[in-house]
């Protein structure tokens, strides 16, 4: 997998049909290496994203087999934000313009 950014906020799909949202921290030969992976999940507010392995280490990260990989590409911005937000807690100002 060419022109992977190391730091960035990813969507996997994998064979599975599975989608992971993760910020890759390295690659090697034949894996990506990613934190915090999360899973889109339904809720009673529509859809969340949730934790893809409950019972890993959420400090470790962890390695995706590109072999498992079906399609990779930079989440978008709505999904970044929440990203970030579910990982670290840390919330994003909306954009807003102000008329005065």
């Amino acid at each position: 997998m060419k022109n992977i950014e190391i730091g960035e906020v990813y969507t996997v799909k994998l064979i599975s049909g599975e989608e992971l949202i993760a910020k890759v921290v390295g690659q090697g030969a034949g894996y990506i290496e990613v934190s915090h992976p999360l899973t889109i999940a339904p809720n009673p507010q529509g859809m969340g994203l949730v934790p893809a392995m409950f019972t890993a280490d959420h400090d470790k990260t962890v390695e995706l087999n590109t072999n498992a990989v079906v399609m990779l590409s930079t989440s978008a911005d709505s999904i970044r934000i929440k990203y970030i937000e579910a990982t670290t807690g840390i919330t994003t100002a909306s954009k807003k313009i102000v008329l005065g």
